[in-house]
């Protein structure tokens, strides 16, 4: 099992889907996903992430949290912050579902084996970590206010998000820093240190 990223872009064509794609921003993020994932000890899961603009952002920003106004970045964890995972229990009667590694035609199928994963990777019973929602011409307008590029600000923007959805917060002073940190830390081993 993985920790994998199911990849959204609602923004318009013009600005939206081959902007990212050409920029190699997916290829961006699932690295640091899996370098958070790593360092928060997270073997497997799925994150959903959504590129969105501030009209967006702000109508989710509103309908959540209240506030009428753009921001960022959201998250949107599927677990409470300590919130053991539920139990899986199984009746004495549960089967098992085999699937055929070849079609009649003799092509393999989308599926690898036995395994639940189709061929690639994918498993379609991962845990779901939770959903981030990142404003695009925010984080354009942020990379040139702090003066460093678009991806690193891309980055920042996810990585903080995975650490709310893992239960992170910045209300105090002492939370802040250790958010922080563990962001910078994640950030730098990727290369996308300031």
């Amino acid at each position: 099992m993985t920790i994998s990223l199911e990849w959204y872009d609602e923004r318009e064509p013009a600005g939206g889907t081959n902007e990212a794609k050409d920029a190699g921003w997916q290829e961006l993020l699932e690295r640091l996903l899996k370098l958070a994932g790593e360092a928060e000890g997270v073997e497997a899961g799925v994150v959903s992430l959504t590129l969105t603009d501030d009209d967006g952002i702000r109508e989710l920003n509103r309908e959540h949290r209240g506030l009428d106004k753009p921001t960022d970045v959201l998250s949107f964890p599927m677990r409470e912050p300590g919130a053991s995972e539920p139990d899986i229990r199984y009746d004495d009667e549960y089967e098992t579902v085999e699937y055929e590694t070849e079609t009649d035609a003799g092509e393999e199928s989308e599926w690898e084996g036995d395994d639940g994963l189709a061929a690639d990777g994918f498993d379609p019973f991962a845990e779901m970590l939770g959903d981030i929602v990142i404003s695009v011409p925010r984080m354009y307008e942020q990379a040139e206010e702090y003066g460093h590029s678009p991806e690193r600000e891309l980055g920042f923007l996810f990585v903080h998000g995975f650490l709310h959805l893992m239960g992170y917060d910045h209300m105090t002073e002492e939370e802040e820093k250790a958010m922080i940190a563990k962001q910078e830390a994640v950030l730098s081993r990727a290369g996308l240190s300031r």
